[in-house]
């Protein structure tokens, strides 16, 4: 019941937040330095996520200096459906792809709120599948093109909560963020608050980010 009043309160906390935070543009990204490449929480609003994607974007941009920016919004549906992760992990990997190909020295910074949480985790090769709103891989970055990937910035991932993390290739590269109590991403947790608070996590994640690229 926790987790289910967690998910729900997305969708209000989120559009609470539009009217204080800055809307970053978002496009299939063209060829900059960096792309930020951002997937939402489950029904959470906003250009990349009013809680997570919109205000790290912000600090990243103040963050990273003398490198240009750009960010893609993760395509995919972000509700309860089975399926829905793993719609976010194809986008993911199809995405990144597509732009190395056309961009040769394009670098990427992959964000994940909750479910899109899940949905970059599948995209590095670490299975969400049996996290909450998780899924199957289906797809990964390929292995070409993971030193291109400068950094992971992960916010209440579901995945810890079945005694996952990402480990491998990605982990000196990830930063994964879990509020006390959360209960999307800490088993047993019990404040569903927690887990709407990762906004004041944009500063610390964004310098994580400068210091990888």
């Amino acid at each position: 019941m926790r987790i289910r009043l967690c998910l729900a309160a997305l969708s209000l906390a989120g559009g609470a937040s539009l009217a204080t935070l800055p809307a970053p543009a978002s496009s299939a990204a063209s060829c900059s330095d960096l792309d930020v490449v951002a997937a939402r929480g489950t029904f959470e609003p906003g250009t990349l996520g009013a809680i997570v994607g919109d205000p790290v974007y912000s600090a990243l941009q103040q963050k990273i200096t003398g490198k240009t920016l750009s960010s893609y919004k993760v395509n995919y549906p972000a509700d309860l459906s089975l399926t829905s992760a793993a719609q976010g992990n194809a986008d993911v990997v199809n995405h990144v792809s597509s732009q190395a190909a056309a961009c040769p020295t394009q670098r990427f910074i992959l964000v994940g709120y909750s479910q899109g949480a899940n949905v970059v985790d599948n995209s590095i090769g670490i299975s969400s599948d049996g996290a909450v709103v998780g899924s199957p891989i289906v797809a990964t970055i390929p292995a070409a093109l993971a030193p291109r990937v400068a950094a992971v910035l992960l916010f209440g991932n579901p995945i810890r909560a079945v005694g996952r993390s990402v480990t491998g290739t990605y982990q000196s590269r990830t930063v994964d963020f879990c509020a006390k109590g959360d209960p999307i991403c800490e088993s047993g947790g019990g404040d569903v608050l927690a887990h709407l608070g990762y906004g004041s996590d944009a500063d610390a994640a964004a310098a994580f980010a400068a210091s990888k690229v």
